[in-house]
Parts: C-alpha cells; structure tokens; sequence
C-alpha cells in the first residue's frame, strides 16, 4: 500500500504546445524518439543536429520536420516552448540543459535526471484523450509496462466519443441541473448506447444515442450507499465500493477510515467527517441518520463510508430504518470486516476442523453486565470468538470468560491497525489478555480473537503479551492425533 507519506518529486501537468515550436537537440537514436514522441502532438519540431543519422534525416523530411544541420548554439532555443538536450554526449547536454535554464525554457535531458526540469512520459493516445504514466525518470520499463496495459484496456475509439461528448456539452449544461442529473447523464453517454455505437464505427447513430439520453434523462434521484471500506487497506475496498465512490456527490465517513481511503472519492465530492470514534463522536447517531435522509431529499448521491463492514457493530440498521422511513433509496456494500483482517494478518484460522466450527463477533462492552451473555456458552464449547473494540475493557474479558469455565490457556491473538503496514501482533493465552489493558504503547484500533483454533496461528512475527508466554498447542496435537 502506498505510504501516506509518500510525495511526488514530479508534479504532472498537460502544456499546451499547439502551434509552439519544440527543440530537440541531437542526432542518434534518442533524438529521433523524442521526436517521434512529440510529433504525437501538435507542436512545431526543431531538430538541431550537426551529423544527423540517415534515419533522423529521412524521418524529418516525411514529416515536414524542421532539421538543421549545424554545431548547436544557444541562439537555436530562441522561440523555444520545451527543449530537449538528446545528444548522448554528457558534456553537449549539460551545455543545452544549463543555456535552456538560462532562456527560462523547461528542459528534459534523456537519461541525465539531474539536468532535467520535466520527465516525458509514456502516452496512451486517444486524442483528445490522453493518458501519461511517469516514473519520474526512474523505470522507464516499468511505465512502458503499465502503457501496455492500460492501451489494452481503453477503446480505440475513445478519442472519437470524447469529441461527440464536446458537442453535446453546451446542450447538457443548459438542460440538466449541475450535480448529480449531470454526472448521471455524462457516466451514461460514455458506458451506454453512445459509446456502443461508436465502437462499432456508428457515428450517425452514436449522435442519435446521445440525444435521446439527453432528452429522457429525469432530475436524479437521491440514493444514499452504505458503503464497507474495510480494515484500513486501500486495495481491500471492493470495485463496487470504490465505483460509487467515483460517482458520489457526498462522503459521510466515520473516524476510524483512513484519509487515503476518503481520497479514493471523486475529487470534487463534498466530504463531511461523523465522527463515531471511541471517546470523540462529532456528530450522534440521530444527528447522522438525519444527515443522510436530508442529502437524499436534495437528490444527493451518498457515500455513507464504514469502517470494516457497516453490517457489523456499523449502526447500519439504524440507518436503514431512518432511509426506508423517509422513502429513500439506498443499498449496502459489504466490506471486509476487521476480524477477517486481522485473522489474515496472522495467518490464523477462524475455524478449523476437529477443534473449531463456528464464530463468535461481539464487542468487549458485552461482557460489561452482571449476566453473561448466551453466547458464552459456544465460546466454552469451543467457538472462536473476535472481540472488536475490547482493549480497555481485556480484564473484564477475560475474568467473565474465565468466570464462565473457559480455561486460562486458550489461545489469544491480538492485531493493532488490521491490513496495515503500521500492524502490530501480539499473542498470549487468556490468562495473559489483562495486560492488555495496561499496554499504553497501542493507540490504533485492536482486534482480540480467542479460541483453541488461534493456537494454529503463525506466531513467528508477532511478539508475547507477556514476555516468555507459550502457546499452548495441546488442542492442535489432540486434532492431528
């Protein structure tokens, strides 16, 4: 997963070089293929090479280039919109690279990023749509790998749907409210019948298409997503999450998800924190459910984004009953609840044949009241149970489990931060599980999964909630015997 630390050295922008002259300074092979690089647009090409190669030389006279065959001088930049220095001798790019710096004019020096103001990138070409991959200058490979599939996967008549998309703006803008009718229409010319049509080469009836989508289209309609965004990994989030994320209006996200998740939303999207976090609710339940049913009386599209799965210790019901009540559309994402994360992180089997064959989610505060609960009984009979948000309450836990007749040495395993690289594991037996509430260097959310099935966990990268703890395996011989 990327750091959310991480930073561009390189920041990518599209420079408009209509018209504008470009000069390539060299006469080998890395001239020509800056050449042919920006012939791709429509720029004016300036070649300045004292002994072109004769296929330099070809290549510029079919295509109408400008090559001029003289030792370079600065005074052959004037006039100069992007500079390239592609001779292959260090000393002839320096000179180019630092009289282009000199000019104020941006350079690129091919494989010297040290003289390099901007770094080309490798294009995927669907004019007027175009997509650029950079590496800033640091696998080259590698972003002429990701063109390739990324050319793969657009039509080659995307450019020809985007032109068709121009003409129909004005009309789309002048007839359909901003927001979400708008983006509705715009997702459906270029996923429906328009770009059906063009595909296949139908330009008549690709225009056809759009108009009538244009003049059936209705003001939308709210709809509000419950939307999963799992433990914390960006690449666990579903397609379908990440999809509706793309085409909210409004993001509703609870404390516990990760800004780089947030991000993945449009852009453009309005995004409103709920709080919801242990010791720090910004808003209350009520608070929120009338938040979603007021943004879907707007006609809002919403995200609202939950930690894990919304279905699990998410409220989810209770915003569903405020949405149905209301008489506004809605839908649930599921999303990868925090107890399978966690078991993954550790390599441990939630269940585990012979010794383990049902489950157990609950939350530490269940276990707060005089009576035991009833599904104690299945965690004595050896159910694995995932304790969700039992940290400060871990002696209280562990004394009624205990209390209960689960014995002290049941293997425990417990994950900070689930799916991320900041995880921390730690594993004992539930006569260990107090110290977890004294342990004040854990500050992310912690998962605790007991059960004789934690013992065939891989404790190998995890450390002892109490220094020289044991796992017992006595459950694990018993299964195999």
């Amino acid at each position: 997963m990327q750091s959310p630390s991480a930073k561009l050295k390189a920041f990518p922008v599209f420079m408009r070089v209509e018209g504008e002259r470009v000069v390539i300074v060299g006469g080998g092979e890395e001239a020509l293929a800056k050449a042919r690089l920006i012939s791709q647009s429509s720029a004016k090409i300036r070649i300045v090479a004292e002994d072109p190669d004769a296929e330099l030389s070809d290549w510029a006279s079919a295509h109408g280039v400008e090559l001029i065959e003289t030792p370079y001088a600065e005074a052959l930049l004037n006039g100069a919109r992007l500079v390239f220095a592609a001779s292959g001798e260090e000393a002839l790019d320096r000179r180019v690279s630092e009289d282009a710096r000199r000019l104020g004019l941006p350079v690129n020096a091919v494989d010297r990023p040290d003289l390099c103001d901007f770094f080309t990138p490798a294009l995927v070409n669907r004019a007027p749509v175009c997509v650029a991959i950079g590496t800033e200058g640091t696998g080259p490979v590698l972003a002429q790998m990701i063109r390739g599939r990324i050319d793969r996967m657009l039509s080659p008549s995307l450019g020809r749907l985007a032109e068709l998309g121009e003409t129909f703006r004005a009309a789309a803008e002048r007839l359909l409210p901003k927001g979400s009718a708008r983006r509705s229409f715009w997702h459906d010319f270029f996923n429906g019948a328009p770009a059906r049509e063009m595909e296949i080469g139908h330009i008549d009836e690709a225009r056809e298409a759009a108009a009538e989508l244009l003049l059936r289209r209705r003001s939308a309609q709210g709809h509000v997503a419950l939307v999963g965004a799992g433990p914390g990994a960006e690449d666990l989030l579903t397609l379908r999450a990440q999809r509706l994320m793309l085409q909210a209006d409004v993001i509703v996200y609870d404390a516990l998800v990760p800004e780089d998740i947030v991000a993945m939303g449009r852009r453009d999207a309005e995004r409103i924190s709920a709080g919801k976090r242990k010791g720090c609710h910004s808003k209350t339940q009520a608070q929120i459910n009338d938040l979603l049913v007021s943004l879907g009386s707007e006609g809002k599209r919403v995200v609202r984004l939950k930690s894990g799965d919304p279905l699990v210790f998410g409220r989810a019901g209770e915003e569903m009953q405020a949405l149905r009540d209301a008489g506004i559309s809605y839908e649930v994402v599921p999303g990868v609840t925090s107890a399978f994360a966690a078991a993954a992180d550790f390599e441990l089997p939630l269940t585990l044949r012979g010794v383990s064959s049902s489950m157990v989610f609950t939350t530490g505060h269940d276990l707060k009241g005089k009576a035991l609960p009833d599904w104690a009984k299945l965690a004595i009979s050896g159910a694995t149970v995932a304790v969700y948000m039992g940290r400060s309450v871990a002696a209280e836990v562990a004394a009624r489990l205990t209390e209960a007749g689960l014995s002290p040495d049941t293997a425990v395993a417990v994950v900070e931060n689930a799916s991320l690289p900041t995880q921390r594991k730690l594993h004992g037996t539930l006569a260990d599980l107090p110290s977890l509430s004294d342990r004040e260097d854990l500050s992310g959310p912690v998962m605790t999964i007991i059960g004789d099935a934690v013992a065939g966990a891989n404790f190998s990268r995890s450390e002892p909630l109490n220094r020289g703890a044991e796992i017992p395996v006595r459950v694990l011989q018993e299964a195999v015997a």
